[in-house]
């Protein structure tokens, strides 16, 4: 019997050195491949074309066209786009901020220890929790655009996907999400599906990106 396929990963980033550190670390587990490497924002498009990966390791700043452009062409290129996780050396870097606005699911540190790069590749590729909350909250207090007013989905959301999007701020999966409200998981990713939906948001980083510059995280 055989198992569950390989999570595909391309690597992005202008450093050879980064790039091989990052496949020796991956390429090491059974259940991960990578299966690409680019070394600009341009051939970073062009691998994911030609792949089709599950998960893309993007450094911010390359040439070309840095990880920002390079994230927007592939989202919106690709009618089942990968997962994208910024791979940065700075935690705080506005430009990351503007990765995750972009469509990034999450970012990681290059100083990163080995165990963190692949629960992050793994945790990301199963879709049902925010990576590293408490560094996507630090950024968006850095960085968010704050609306002037608050947009017309906060009004529309219901008292139980407030909580919901609560929740999913705080990094909790599905199940935790389910456990915590008394509800089966089902329910929880209904109102997953409509927080999604009435947000205009991707995934569960651009709800929360949302949340935050709307101002309904701004002091929870």
């Amino acid at each position: 019997m055989t198992g569950p396929a390989p999570i595909r990963v391309v690597l992005a980033d202008d450093e050879r050195m980064v790039r091989t550190a990052l496949r020796a670390i991956l390429s090491a587990e059974p259940d991960l491949e990578v299966v690409g490497e680019a070394a600009t924002g341009a051939e970073a498009v062009a691998v994911v074309r030609e792949q089709r990966p599950d998960i893309v390791l993007m450094d911010v700043r390359m040439p070309e066209i840095d990880g920002i452009r390079a994230t927007e062409q592939i989202l919106a290129g690709l009618d089942e786009p990968p997962r994208i996780v910024v791979v940065t050396t700075f935690e705080n870097d506005s430009y990351v901020y503007d990765a995750l606005r972009a469509g990034a699911a999450g970012f990681l540190l290059k100083r990163a220890r080995a165990d963190a790069l692949i629960g992050a590749v793994r945790l990301v590729a199963r879709s049902d929790t925010l990576l590293f909350p408490a560094a996507v909250r630090a950024l968006a207090t850095e960085h968010a655009r704050a609306s002037p007013a608050p947009p017309p989905w906060v009004a529309r959301l219901t008292g139980r996907e407030s909580e919901v999007l609560r929740l999913m701020a705080a990094g909790l999966t599905n199940a935790e999400i389910a456990r915590r409200m008394e509800v089966g998981a089902a329910t929880v990713k209904t109102h997953v599906a409509s927080v999604l939906a009435k947000t205009g948001a991707r995934d569960r980083t651009q709800a929360v990106i949302a949340a935050y510059e709307s101002g309904f995280l701004r002091d929870t």
